[in-house]
C-alpha cells in the first residue's frame, strides 16, 4: 500500500497473527488516537503562546462565547466547562489573582455571584483562539474542504452515539 501509515502496519502485523479478529475499530480509534496527541500538542503550544493554561483557556472561551459583557455565572461555567465546583472556585480565583476575570454581584439577584473577562483576558483568549484555529487548520490542510466537512459530519455522528 502506497498510503500506509503505521496503523496500518500495525493492523497488518494483527491480522497475520490473529486472522480470527475483525481490526475495523483499530483502523479508526488507533489514528483517532495518534491524532489526539497531535492535537494536544498543537493546542498546548497556541495557548502557551498566549500564556494561558488549557483550563484558563476553557473558562476564558466560554466567557468570550457568552458575548459582551463576558460575563457568566459559576453555574454556567460549570456547565459548559464539566468541572465541579470546588474546582471552579479554585479555578475563578486563580483566574481574578492573574487579572484575568473579575467577580460581580449579579444585578438581578444581589446574593448571586457573576464571573467577568477583563480586558486582559479578552485580548489573552482572543490571541488563543486565533492560534488554536491556525494551528487546528494546518493539521488539517491535507484535506480539501468538503472532505473536512464530511470527517466532521462523520465524527458529529460517532459522538451523538456516547451522549
Amino acid at each position: 500500500m502506497a498510503d500506509a501509515d503505521e496503523v496500518d502496519r500495525i493492523v497488518d502485523d494483527w491480522e497475520r497473527e490473529r486472522p480470527d479478529l475483525d481490526f475495523a475499530p483499530l483502523q479508526v480509534f488507533s489514528r483517532v488516537a495518534r491524532l489526539s496527541k497531535l492535537l494536544d500538542r498543537a493546542r498546548r503550544q497556541a495557548f502557551e503562546r498566549s500564556e494561558l493554561e488549557s483550563w484558563e483557556f476553557d473558562v476564558l472561551s466560554a466567557l468570550r462565547r457568552a458575548g459582551s459583557p463576558y460575563r457568566l455565572s459559576p453555574k454556567a461555567l460549570l456547565t459548559q466547562t464539566l468541572v465541579s465546583s470546588g474546582t471552579m472556585t479554585n479555578r475563578i480565583d486563580r483566574l481574578v489573582a492573574r487579572g484575568l476575570v473579575t467577580r460581580q454581584t449579579d444585578p438581578h439577584d444581589g446574593r448571586g455571584v457573576l464571573v467577568e473577562m477583563s480586558a486582559a483576558g479578552l485580548t489573552r483568549v482572543d490571541a488563543a483562539i486565533t492560534r488554536l484555529v491556525d494551528a487546528e487548520a494546518e493539521l488539517l490542510k491535507g484535506l480539501p474542504a468538503a472532505e473536512q466537512r464530511r470527517l466532521a459530519a462523520l465524527l458529529r455522528k460517532l459522538s451523538l452515539g456516547f451522549a
